[in-house]
């Protein structure tokens, strides 16, 4: 087996680790903010949030031109702290949150596919995560 390269993308957000995680892992505001662009957005999103849960974000351009689903099934739960998961193509993701007294610092680390540039995916993941930032923030 080939080692995955490991991308690593990082925001603080100013909001209390419960509202961050909140948002992060209700259905209800994934589809508020899971879009790396205004012209993308999820019209769908479930999640059960517990080891071995599934999860499912449908992602589309808003024109229809192009969508996929995003889904994985959850490896670890730490409220408040620690989400991991393996995605439906095998690769693993880990987020952790770590909160201080009004600010959560969020780190997302993700195995790379193979299909587009490492540059790529960094930026379109980091632009998922900034609309995360945007949407809890302003709530």
């Amino acid at each position: 087996m080939e080692d995955k390269q490991i991308i690593t993308i990082k925001t603080t957000v100013n909001a209390q680790v419960e509202k961050v995680w909140k948002y992060w892992t209700e259905p209800e505001y994934i589809k508020k903010w899971n879009s790396a662009s205004e012209d993308w957005h999820t019209p769908l999103a479930e999640n059960d949030l517990r080891v071995g849960g599934i999860f499912i974000s449908r992602m589309e351009a808003k024109d229809g031109s192009f969508g996929f689903d995003f889904g994985g099934i959850y490896n670890e739960v730490e409220l408040y702290k620690v989400i991991a998961y393996t995605l439906d193509d095998g690769r693993k993701v880990k987020i952790n949150f770590i909160g201080g007294e009004k600010v959560t610092e969020i780190t997302e680390t993700f195995e790379a596919e193979n299909e587009n540039s490492i540059e790529m995916q960094q930026s379109g993941w980091q632009a998922i995560l900034d609309s995360f930032k945007k949407y809890a923030e302003q709530k």
